[in-house]
C-alpha cells in the first residue's frame, strides 16, 4: 500500500490519507456560530460531478471548551442527533475522542477540536481511524 501525506492544515499535519481518496484537494476558511474551521477536502471525479472522499476540519472557539461542547457544536453544524449512538469513545494519544464509522472528533484542548468525515464508499472505519491517528499537532 503506497501511503500519502495530507500535509499541514492550521497547525496540524495531516499525516495519511487513503489511495482510495480522491486527488482534487481544496482547503477553505469559514466561520459558523462563533467557531472558526480550517477545512480540507480530497474529492475525486464521478460520472455525476464531484465526490468529497475525505474531509478534515481544524476548529477554534472559545465556545469549544470540552469534548462535550465540541460534541454539540458539531451536532447542530452536521444537522445530526447529539447522542449519536454509532460514536463510541477513542484515544488519540492522551485526549479522549468519539468515532464512528464515518466520522470522528476530539478536543485538542479547550477552544480547539478536529473533526475528520469520510464518505463510507471511499474509506472504511479501519482507514478513517487511521487517517484520525495521523493527525498530529504540528511541533513547534
Amino acid at each position: 500500500m503506497v501511503e500519502r501525506s495530507g500535509g499541514e492544515l492550521d497547525g496540524f499535519r495531516v499525516g495519511y490519507v487513503p489511495a482510495g481518496v480522491g486527488d482534487l484537494v481544496t482547503d477553505f476558511a469559514t466561520e459558523w456560530d462563533d467557531v472558526r474551521f480550517a477545512s480540507r477536502m480530497w474529492e475525486r471525479e464521478t460520472a455525476e460531478g464531484a465526490s468529497v472522499d475525505l474531509r478534515v476540519h481544524v476548529l477554534r472557539g472559545d465556545r469549544l471548551a470540552t469534548l462535550a461542547d465540541l460534541g454539540d457544536f458539531l451536532a447542530g453544524y452536521h444537522e445530526r442527533a447529539a447522542d449519536d449512538p454509532t460514536l463510541t469513545e477513542f484515544r488519540h494519544g492522551d485526549l479522549s475522542g468519539l468515532i464512528g464509522a464515518t466520522e470522528a472528533y476530539w478536543l485538542v484542548e479547550p477552544g480547539v477540536g478536529v473533526n475528520v468525515l469520510a464518505a463510507p464508499e471511499a474509506v472504511d472505519a479501519q482507514e478513517l481511524a487511521a487517517v484520525v491517528q495521523a493527525v498530529r499537532p504540528v511541533a513547534g
